[in-house]
């Protein structure tokens, strides 16, 4: 006890050590000279609260709140039962039915924030199918992304198509934009294929901010159409635009129920097992007849498609598209999206979507600190939950997993 102890201790030391390194530089560094004083009032307040936890952590170990925990336990363990009881179309249904009526009890900013969440979570479905089923990594996805935004925004400033019609349009581009992309990466694995993938995700930011004469280069294309419906007005039938957030909110939430579907039949369909197949053992998949190179050309294909999907939509919300928004840190974003909920798992992905982009609005509050609060919980749901929030169920076990 006392060994491990000591550990624990040690271990604080050398954390709240490292802290104040990282909290200094922040706080310390003025134009008028070197500080302490502010940045040790906050790191001291830091290191009492993370004193009292950690004794709070050593007492909980000796087993001197057994008289709570275990009544709890109990109780979480009847609530956990009585939850798997419940059909799963039940929950789904309360799930949307809530997503549905989201807009009518919360103000416009929220609406921003769920719009901006159902994006990443048509994102993160479409790299986990290269990712998270396929076991490719990605890391210049967010090209398709770019790829679906310039085709409705040119289709719309040039040429006037809607918004419905561009999307299967859009798709298609991103498909086959992902079919150039992956082809020469099919014989390449780890990080060779981590380097290409992010070299063509740039190549295509960079076309995208050169060619002048297609995309306006920087300055990006204005005049972008939103999505626009016919509606009655009475007797006559009367086109309108739907710019407004509780509409696109709507429209974009239909958008992410048709990836989920479309993901989930992907998952457990024949080609859900190939791609399966190929990211355990990529081999052993090609000795049991799986054609891998048709196989991971499509499923870049078809995150790409998803990709495509999201861009269109991002385009017809901003009604503004540059190169400046299709940057690498984005595709770093959705990636670690998938792996923070779980590779391969959809409620994992959703999960991660809505805690990488609701999280740093919560800790909005903190000012200069909410980045590096967003980081030390990041950083500590990986540390404790290394396979993701949500990992993907195993359809089966291993020998020496039963063993």
């Amino acid at each position: 006890m006392t060994i491990r102890a000591s550990k624990l201790w040690f271990g604080y030391a050398v954390a709240m050590a490292w802290f104040y390194v990282l909290l200094w530089p922040l706080l310390g560094i003025k134009a008028a000279g070197l500080e302490f004083a502010a940045s040790f009032a906050i790191w001291s307040k830091v290191a009492v609260a993370a004193a009292i936890c950690l004794v709070l952590y050593q007492v909980k170990q000796a087993g001197a709140f057994n008289f709570l925990t275990k009544p709890t336990e109990r109780v979480g363990e009847a609530a956990s039962a009585a939850f798997r009881r419940v059909p799963t179309w039940l929950s789904l249904a309360v799930v949307l039915a809530l997503a549905v009526i989201f807009p009518l009890f919360t103000e416009r900013y929220a609406h921003d924030v769920a719009i901006s969440i159902l994006v990443y979570i048509i994102l993160g479905l479409g790299l986990n199918i290269v990712v998270g089923m396929a076991g490719l990594l990605d890391l210049g996805y967010i090209a398709f992304f770019g790829v679906g935004a310039y085709t409705y925004a040119l289709l719309s400033v040039h040429f006037g198509l809607s918004f419905w019609l561009c999307l299967p349009i859009a798709a298609s581009f991103s498909a086959l934009a992902g079919c150039l992309i992956g082809y020469p990466t099919l014989r390449m694995r780890g990080d060779y294929l981590a380097i290409v993938t992010l070299g063509f995700g740039e190549i295509v930011r960079i076309v995208i901010n050169n060619w002048m004469s297609l995309t306006n280069g920087p300055n990006g294309v204005l005049g972008i159409k939103p999505p626009g419906a016919y509606w009655f007005n009475g007797a006559s039938l009367e086109h309108v635009w739907l710019n407004h957030l509780e509409q696109l909110y709507y429209i974009i939430l239909a958008l992410a129920v048709f990836t989920v579907l479309a993901v989930y039949r992907l998952n457990y369909s024949r080609i859900g097992r190939a791609f399966e197949a190929v990211r355990e053992d990529q081999t052993a998949a090609e000795l049991m007849g799986v054609n891998t190179l048709r196989i991971k050309l499509l499923a870049y294909a078809l995150g790409a498609v998803f990709g495509g999907l999201a861009g269109t939509f991002f385009a017809a919300r901003m009604q503004f598209v540059s190169p400046e928004s299709f940057t690498f840190i984005e595709s770093a974003m959705v990636l670690a999206m998938v792996v923070l909920g779980g590779m391969g798992s959809i409620p994992g992905v959703i999960l991660g979507a809505v805690a990488l982009i609701a999280l740093p609005e919560v800790f909005r509050g903190f000012e200069l600190y909410r980045m590096f609060v967003f980081g030390g919980v990041m950083a500590a749901m990986m540390i404790f939950r290394p396979k993701g929030l949500w990992p993907a169920k195993r359809l089966g076990a291993r020998s020496e997993e039963r063993e």
